[in-house]
């Protein structure tokens, strides 16, 4: 943004982003500014009007202009798509009521603005998200266009041409504007805001050293300080990727520094940052898009969510811990540790913050006027009472554009998205895809939750988390609940298994980002990312089956299927590890195996498998006592296990110097918490497999 922008763009930027965030909550508390009530389609045209220009003069058309100054062309669509939306939304009563949008009478400027904002909205879905997610709203946003002549009946539907379907894709209520804008615009918006005003007023440092003050003390304290800070910037900002940028460059110097390995280090900040888009309060986009789709509070939502959530970080912190018995690592010195009571006095704007959200959210406030208050407590704190790190102008006017840029790229992507949904939409095929889905597994629930699993997983590889909720609750979930399974834990499961591809090879992006910061091959650490998320790979089939692990039930019932799913967690956790917590022993293969049984029986919703798993995994560790592999590692032992797994990162490190560089003419040395980099061409910096062009330091 320094570099692509002047002082004046950037004021642009500011003016068309205070100008969004007021109509956003013109609307939430039912202001009417100005003696103006807005129709529902002429909100979304106008908050599309502030928020979409901003995209083209944020994001270049290729990500190598990003250091160039803002082109001539960015800023005529800029202005183009203002232009045209402001026209739709003074115009929204007549679309509503003269049926511009499907009707044979209707403006020619209407077809031309329809059919260009159509463009726009694909360019600006491509330099958000990407042109594989791109690719697949062309194709859907063309599809009515030919749905009369595809060859397999399910698919076939009601036609349109060119014309009509770019009328329907810009003016429609199922299209551009569909439930995805329509919530993204209603309840989005002030949490996105939300999330930009905790980092902006110092909630990332508050986080991290109060988890420090709380867990720094036991073994593997920084790794489990990742775990908990991580957990609680995430579930603030939704977002996977800027979480591990966020906190990463905090906890994972610091877990090395204490002995972990840097793929360790880097995979447990990237697991820990992904479980942010499943935590509730504020989860990620998807969980807000879930409001309109099944048809209940978001409240509601995020209590369902919680459980599960729960479940993916005390397995991260059971694996955290199993290594560290394993590896015989200790706690940081009490004395290096910031103060608990102390850092709280500090913080307590945050604590306030995340208090007063629940409480709002918890007593049915209105969900959409909620993050507002919280922005605007947060901002009075910061300035009146943070001493010398109070708000200034130039630092008010930084968190301004930052929320600019954030509301900006998750709307071009929602709206990106909403052509899908209107391309099925309008043709029928939706339904009949659902229905075609159950009449290929039959009654088989396994079945088509294997189907869904995979269906997401490889979605996710190309598309953002919400791109992928979207096309899968219009095409799986209805064929999920058709089968009986509860809505929450249908659509649920739908966003976990899309947000595993964060840290599941081959794309991996949160753990590719961790391993940037650590310099560590990242495929090697997304492997490890992914060993210690397993549980996360369990935790949906789980729920699917129980709904009663996403608060489904009565209270009591709800209580004792978390109790033993926490301890199907336990065992699962040192079953990964090798490990029994407790025992203070290593585990051989065969106890290994036994462990993770009694752990996946501890799920079952049979009260007796649940049972049967407690008692089974209770006897693992008490033969884990007598028959093991021995207690924690050695020093000697541990610092040869690494040195052999640095050994096996330089090797793949080399070998993509070699395969993109000609070859690696230096290595620096290595030592027992990681590969310390690569020195490629001379240049005297490494080159990772995450991004050819990326670099990282020598450590």
């Amino acid at each position: 943004m320094t570099t692509r922008l002047n002082t004046a763009g950037k004021a642009v930027i500011a003016v068309l982003t205070v100008l969004g965030v007021v109509a956003a909550m013109n609307q939430a508390f039912f202001w009417n500014l100005f003696g103006i009530t807005m129709l529902q389609n002429s909100y979304l045209y106008v908050i599309l009007m502030f928020f979409m220009p901003i995209v083209f003069l944020l994001f270049p058309v290729l990500k190598s202009h990003k250091d160039r100054k803002l082109p001539v062309y960015d800023a005529a669509i800029a202005l183009l798509t203002f232009v045209i939306c402001g026209y739709f939304a003074l115009n929204g009563e007549n679309i509503s009521v003269l049926g511009w949008d499907k009707s044979l009478t209707y403006p020619t400027i209407t077809l031309v603005f329809s059919i260009l904002l159509w463009a726009i909205v694909l360019e600006a879905l491509r330099r958000t998200a990407g042109l594989v997610v791109t690719g697949i709203a062309l194709v859907f946003s063309l599809y009515p266009m030919f749905a009369l002549g595809v060859p397999v009946p399910f698919l076939q539907g009601i036609p349109y041409d060119f014309f009509d379907s770019a009328r329907i894709h810009a003016m429609g209520v199922e299209s551009i504007l569909g439930l995805p804008l329509q919530t993204a615009a209603g309840i989005l918006i002030g949490f996105l805001l939300f999330g930009v005003a905790l980092q902006h007023t110092g909630g990332a440092t508050f986080f991290y050293d109060i988890s420090q003050s709380m867990f720094g003390r036991f073994r593997g304290g920084n790794a489990k300080v990742s775990v908990i800070s991580s957990g609680l910037m995430g579930m603030m900002s939704g977002s996977a990727v800027s979480n591990v940028l966020t906190t990463g460059p905090m906890t994972i110097p610091a877990m090395k520094k204490t002995g972990f390995p840097g793929r360790f280090a880097a995979g447990v900040e990237s697991t820990a940052a992904t479980g942010g888009t499943i935590m509730p309060p504020i989860m990620g986009t998807a969980a807000f898009l879930m409001v309109s789709f099944v048809g209940v509070p978001y409240a509601q939502i995020a209590l369902a969510a919680l459980i599960p959530a729960l479940l993916y970080y005390i397995g991260i912190f059971v694996q955290v811990d199993a290594y560290s018995g394993k590896a015989g690592l200790r706690d940081v010195k009490k004395e290096l540790l910031p103060r608990a009571g102390r850092t709280l006095a500090k913080g307590w704007m945050y604590v306030a913050a995340l208090a007063g959200l629940v409480i709002f959210l918890a007593t049915g406030g209105n969900e959409s006027q909620a993050p507002y208050w919280i922005v605007a407590f947060l901002l009075v704190v910061s300035l009146f009472f943070k001493g010398d790190k109070r708000l200034t102008p130039k630092t008010f006017f930084d968190f301004v554009l930052a929320s600019g840029k954030t509301i900006a790229e998750i709307l071009g992507i929602i709206a990106g998205v909403g052509l899908i949904v209107g391309g099925l939409s309008m043709t029928g095929v939706s339904l009949s895809m659902a229905r075609e889905l159950i009449n290929l597994v039959g009654d088989n629930i396994v079945l088509v939750l294997i189907a869904g699993a995979a269906t997401s997983f490889v979605l996710g590889m190309g598309m953002t988390v919400s791109a992928v909720y979207v096309f899968l609750a219009i095409v799986l979930a209805p064929a999920l609940t058709g089968m009986g399974i509860d809505p929450v834990a249908a659509h649920l499961f739908v966003i976990y298994w899309a947000t595993v591809s964060y840290i599941t090879p081959p794309v991996a992006l949160a753990a590719f980002s961790a391993a940037n910061i650590a310099g560590t091959p990242p495929m090697s650490t997304a492997f490890t990312a992914m060993r210690l998320g397993l549980v996360t790979y369990i935790v949906p089939f789980a729920f699917v089956l129980n709904p009663a692990l996403v608060a489904q039930g009565g209270v009591a019932e709800v209580l004792v299927t978390f109790a033993f799913a926490v301890v199907g967690v336990f065992f699962l956790g040192c079953a990964f590890e090798g490990f029994a917590i407790g025992v203070g022993r290593r585990l051989p293969v065969v106890l290994r195996v036994v462990l993770g049984a009694a752990g996946l029986l501890a799920f079952a919703p049979e009260i007796w498998s649940s049972l049967a798993g407690l008692v089974l995994g209770a006897v693992v560790m008490v033969i884990a006592r007598f028959w093991n592999l021995g207690g924690p590692w050695t020093t000697e032992e541990r610092e040869a296990r690494y040195a052999a797994a640095d050994a096996m990162d330089l090797e793949e490190v080399r070998a993509y110097a070699a395969a993109h560089h000609g070859h690696a003419q230096d290595t620096s040395a290595i030592g027992p918490t990681g590969v310390r980099g690569v020195a490629v061409e001379g240049a005297g910096h490494a080159v990772l497999p995450d991004d050819p062009h990326a670099t990282a330091q020598k450590h």
